[in-house]
């Protein structure tokens, strides 16, 4: 039976990433994806890169690593990522004082300028300026993640790395203390070590196996509009979003324990109304989320897709009524924003490399962190991302 060196398991962009870089540094490794065809947040996500988002010493030092990797990685996975450069305008609903707002984005790297409702709309021709107060505006940061993905992936296999489509069913672990490779039903697989890029489904694949994590999950809801003639030129969100507020408490420590149990709500569901249109015309626009513990819930997509175009139609009217389909997928999340990279600790072999809330700006250089550090460059800034963090 053929050992890699690195298992990776998960193939959405966390997954893809990180089997690329390890294959950089010479390593052998196998790429496991349960799905042909993605099914998570990397098939259905806007493809955003809030690289001007850094707050802290280490995410500003990561997103403004993560911007320059995207502009120089069509270049080197010769492949397009169609990455671009967008106006990001954040709405500011009516009836809100716009000063506050705008002075709460005072501690990012770049903060987002105030603009009125009028010269959001002079550089938005599709927004109503009567739906909002006023906006904030700043550069952001898109990529087609679908195409991305697959650049990681073929880049991958030009080096050598073998992608295989089998779900992992359990983990090999001759000792309590150690995992040696996966099991994927009847098949096992050897290596020197197993990172878990899982995402939404990280803490349930490790639950079964003994292996408490603080990875938690929103169910993520969007409607995926056909490619229409209807040119979105901006990346479109509400400046007051709820999603972090909605990530921080429903995964306090004193809630952990309902995530492993099925039929919770540890906080209720929000909806953050935006919109961003892709190079081949066809738009996402979204989003709900919800904090239900289980992995497979039923949610009414009626009810839901009517919630989403009425928020997006009063912001955006031109795109309320288009054909499109309603979709949700699983979006890892922890407590503190920030992804768990690293040895489990007590558990030789197993390595996190998941729970990004802001993926999209720091996969890329935290991706080429772990691989340096995996060939002895020791960097304390992936340290402050270790899983004991919340020992």
């Amino acid at each position: 039976m053929k050992t890699y060196d690195w298992i990776v398991v998960g193939a959405g962009i966390t997954g893809v990433a990180l089997a690329y870089e390890l294959a950089q540094q010479g390593f052998t490794v196998l790429l496991l994806e349960q799905h042909a065809v993605l099914q998570g947040s990397t098939r259905y996500g806007y493809g955003g890169i809030a690289y001007w988002a850094g707050t802290t010493e280490l995410t500003r030092q990561l997103c403004a690593e993560g911007i320059q990797r995207h502009r120089s990685l069509s270049e080197e996975l010769q492949a397009a990522t169609e990455f671009r450069e967008l106006d990001l305008i954040l709405t500011i609903a009516p009836a809100t004082d716009p000063d506050p707002v705008a002075q709460s984005y005072q501690q990012f790297a770049i903060p987002p300028q105030l603009i009125s409702g009028a010269t959001a709309g002079e550089l938005e021709p599709l927004l109503n300026p009567a739906a909002i107060a006023a906006a904030l505006t700043v550069k952001h940061g898109h990529v087609n993640l679908g195409a991305l993905t697959a650049a990681y992936t073929q880049a991958f296999q030009r080096l050598g790395g073998e992608v295989m489509i089998a779900p992992v069913t359990a983990l090999q672990r001759p000792t309590v203390d150690q995992v040696t490779g996966v099991i994927c039903g009847q098949d096992a697989y050897s290596s020197g070590h197993v990172a878990i890029c899982t995402g939404g489904l990280t803490r349930s694949l490790l639950a079964a196996a003994g292996i408490p994590v603080r990875i938690y999950f929103t169910h993520a809801e969007l409607i995926e509009m056909d490619a229409a003639d209807v040119p979105l030129r901006s990346f479109v969100m509400p400046a007051v979003t709820q999603r972090f507020q909605l990530e921080a408490s429903a995964s306090t420590a004193e809630l952990d324990h309902l995530w492993d149990q099925p039929g919770h709500e540890p906080a209720p569901a929000i909806l953050d109304a935006g919109a961003v249109q892709f190079q081949d015309g066809s738009l996402r626009v979204g989003q709900v989320s919800r904090t239900l513990t289980d992995l497979h819930t039923h949610i009414d997509p009626v009810t839901s897709e009517q919630a989403i175009r009425t928020q997006v139609g009063a912001i955006l009217p031109a795109l309320k009524d288009l054909p499109g389909t309603w979709h949700h997928c699983l979006v890892a999340f922890s407590h503190d924003h920030l992804p768990l990279i690293g040895e489990i600790p007590g558990i030789h072999g197993l390595q996190l490399f998941s729970g990004f809330s802001n993926p999209l700006a720091i996969v890329p250089p935290l991706a080429h962190r772990f691989a340096a550090q995996v060939i002895g460059k020791e960097d304390d800034l992936l340290s402050q991302l270790s899983p004991a963090r919340f020992n």
